[in-house]
């Protein structure tokens, strides 16, 4: 039997991690056309279906989510060895792909890459914004950003800030003529801005501490999002409470815009670490953007 080749594999993986010919193509720089034929002469070559297509999504086949384990891992190595080449350049050079939620990107990564990117012109910094447990070996990112004591112990993990500290507002209009909540349990009585999360498609838990004791409440409310930023404007619109880091609530309380609530039981969580797999060789370029990022306890500006 004849070979797949390597680009007809990377063209399945492409479309299997994004469930979408139109962004696969995209992202591969081809027409759809062409890349829905390359997946029928590849499906074709290994006489089995690897997608299942339909109007409005793609999923993979038991037989294609069994390939994509298999190649996925590997493509990534592959480019992994080609972005060490760079070390036979002169100037650094090559792609870093890094997975975070959108606090994370707006707060750290980007105040702290942009310099980087200005000096390196030959680094490539591509920035995913998303809430899900990312399998950064399957989808083919070089490093994720996550709270540290939610990095897979397999992975080698960066501090990249400090601790964290959580925290509740609302906008004087919604809270007026109500009886403010002295217990994280008081707050089924009112509305809350909901977290969307991607990997299990569930709503966040808001998570709390008090002199040792947790507590985590389901919350309800009339919207909801899988954005910290509009979950902060629409607590400030007035459609209900909001639980948030404390940095982004911070101005809006000094300004009067949100009155913070709940203030005993804010908990503080290990901050964000970068994490990589350790098959990584590590190329110039992830070196530059670790140390670009690494977290210093005497840092002023987080």
């Amino acid at each position: 039997m004849a070979k797949p080749n390597l680009n007809d594999l990377l063209a399945f993986a492409t479309i299997a991690q994004e469930k979408s010919f139109t962004r696969a193509a995209a992202l591969l720089g081809l027409s759809r056309s062409a890349l829905s034929h390359k997946m029928r002469a590849l499906e074709s070559l290994l006489g089995m279906q690897l997608l299942t297509r339909t109007t409005r999504s793609v999923s993979t086949t038991e037989a294609g989510a069994r390939l994509l384990a298999a190649v996925a891992p590997r493509i990534s190595e592959i480019e992994d060895e080609l972005g060490s080449l760079s070390l036979l350049r002169e100037k650094p050079a090559g792609t870093v792909r890094i997975t975070a939620n959108d606090h994370a990107i707006q707060t750290l990564l980007w105040p702290r890459l942009l310099p980087l990117l200005q000096d390196y012109p030959d680094i490539h910094i591509e920035l995913s914004a998303e809430y899900g447990l990312i399998d950064i070996a399957a989808m083919r990112f070089t490093a994720g950003v996550r709270l540290g004591d939610s990095v897979d112990k397999d992975m080698i993990a960066v501090r990249i800030a400090p601790d964290m500290r959580m925290a509740v507002g609302a906008a004087p209009s919604y809270l007026q003529g109500k009886e403010l909540p002295t217990s994280p349990r008081d707050l089924t009585k009112f509305d809350c801005i909901n977290l969307r999360l991607a990997t299990y498609g569930g709503l966040y838990a808001w998570e709390f501490e008090k002199d040792g004791s947790e507590m985590s409440v389901r919350v309800q409310g009339q919207v909801t999002f899988n954005n910290s930023y509009l979950k902060l404007q629409a607590a400030i619109d007035g459609m209900g409470l909001v639980y948030t880091p404390f940095d982004l609530l911070e101005p809006h309380f000094k300004s009067g815009a949100l009155v913070p609530l709940l203030e005993a039981w804010w908990p503080v969580f290990p901050g964000y670490h970068l994490y990589y797999t350790s098959r990584h060789q590590l190329s110039p370029a992830l070196s530059l953007v670790i140390d670009a990022l690494r977290f210093y306890p005497t840092d002023s500006n987080l």
